[in-house]
């Protein structure tokens, strides 16, 4: 089976994960197709297959040659929330011709938005119609590895141990969580969770969140003067005091971000979430202290109390567990290489499963998957590309250096 086929299918399971949920996995369908996964592992002959109690889904490849490292292949099981995922209606769009697509949901999917669609003509796109995301973040991973595991299988190459791992919940930052390394038992592993092909990631975002209150003090506007504080309008003001330059829309490569996630509020109470971002480690710090001193200084101006603020690292940049073991990229490299792709190196403007396994013992840098516009309804991917990083994965588990 190629691929595109199985990623056709896993889309049809809705495994977009939920912040609020306090269980693992946060939603049932990934436990739906972690079963579905399992079984599948288990009929093309991957030892050991399983689901354990919190939804990680793993399974193993024994070596059939010694002088091979044992390697790792991850991808995530669940999709974001903020787009739905059904009903999916996914289509190939056969001989991409590079110019705009029409979807049925009245929506254009166009180069002149989304330039990386020059890369893709003469390829067969897979898109939604528009109303739904694709989910190609992270099941095309799923579909690669699992199509590269049965070709390892099938062609009987030299190859050492190979382990495999999907796991719930990385959509909301959870992923790695429960992750069972010692059990996993790879020397290294690779996500396969990012976009254009050829690309290999060991550097991202070291990462926080700030939640904040806004306490303010109601009283009917007709007798309000130097006597009501409105909670909403506080709310704003600290927004106002963060550089209106360094949010997403403004940044790119390197540079960091204070992003506004989400507000809401009335006059007695307000509140909003922030995701503070840099690869530098230094400036990192830094923003969590600009946060924190906003809020000390609307404390003084207001009141104690008026604001209350708690910041919390997320994960932080994997470069610093990487960088030691460069061995570990010349191998993708080498890879890539070996099926005709020439391999890229950039910075990561996000997180993966990786950051935060490499952190826990296990040097983890990202793959690409081919896909592209994740997260929303224009997300789509080439069929070729998928075909091509199945056969990068295998050239990566066999390569003998």
């Amino acid at each position: 089976m190629r691929a595109y086929e199985r990623l056709l299918n896993y889309v049809q399971f809705n495994t977009a994960s939920h912040e609020e949920s306090q269980t693992c996995p946060s939603t049932p369908g990934q436990l739906e197709l972690g079963r579905s996964l399992v079984e599948e592992m288990r009929l093309m002959g991957v030892s050991n297959a399983r689901m354990d109690a919190n939804g990680y889904v793993y399974g193993e490849i024994p070596a059939t040659a010694e002088g091979f490292p044992t390697i790792g292949l991850i991808a995530h099981m669940d999709t974001v929330d903020c787009v739905p995922a059904l009903p999916m209606h996914a289509r190939i769009v056969e001989n991409y011709d590079g110019g705009a697509v029409q979807l049925e949901g009245g929506d254009v999917l166009d180069p002149a938005d989304y330039p990386e669609l020059k890369h893709r003509a003469g390829k067969d796109l897979i898109v939604t119609d528009g109303r739904t995301l694709l989910g190609a973040d992270d099941k095309a991973g799923v579909a690669e590895i699992m199509t590269a595991c049965e070709q390892l299988l099938s062609q009987n190459l030299p190859h050492g141990e190979v382990r495999i791992a999907f796991t719930p919940d990385e959509e909301i930052g959870r992923g790695a969580d429960r992750f069972d390394v010692a059990g996993f038992g790879a020397d290294f592993a690779y996500t396969v969770d990012g976009d254009e092909l050829g690309g290999i990631e060991y550097e991202n975002f070291n990462a926080a969140s700030a939640q904040l209150s806004f306490h303010g003090r109601s009283v009917h506007p007709g007798s309000a003067k130097n006597k009501l504080v409105n909670a909403a309008l506080l709310a704003m003001e600290f927004d106002s005091l963060l550089p209106p330059q360094e949010r997403p829309e403004h940044t790119e490569g390197y540079e960091g971000f204070y992003h506004l996630c989400g507000v809401k509020g009335e006059t007695e109470l307000a509140e909003s979430c922030y995701i503070i971002r840099d690869h530098d480690r230094a400036r990192f710090e830094a923003r969590k202290k600009t946060v924190e001193r906003i809020a000390a200084y609307m404390n003084e101006k207001y009141g104690a109390g008026a604001v209350e603020c708690s910041v919390q690292d997320s994960y932080y940049n994997m470069r610093e567990v990487i960088e030691p073991r460069m061995d570990i990229i010349r191998r993708a490299e080498a890879a890539y290489r070996a099926v005709g792709v020439e391999p890229f190196e950039k910075p990561i403007r996000g997180g993966t499963d990786g950051s935060k396994l490499s952190f826990m013992g296990l040097p983890c840098p990202n793959l690409a998957t081919g896909g592209m516009n994740y997260h929303g309804r224009f997300e789509c991917i080439a069929v070729q590309d998928m075909d091509k990083m199945a056969e990068m994965l295998v050239a990566l588990l066999t390569l003998r250096a």
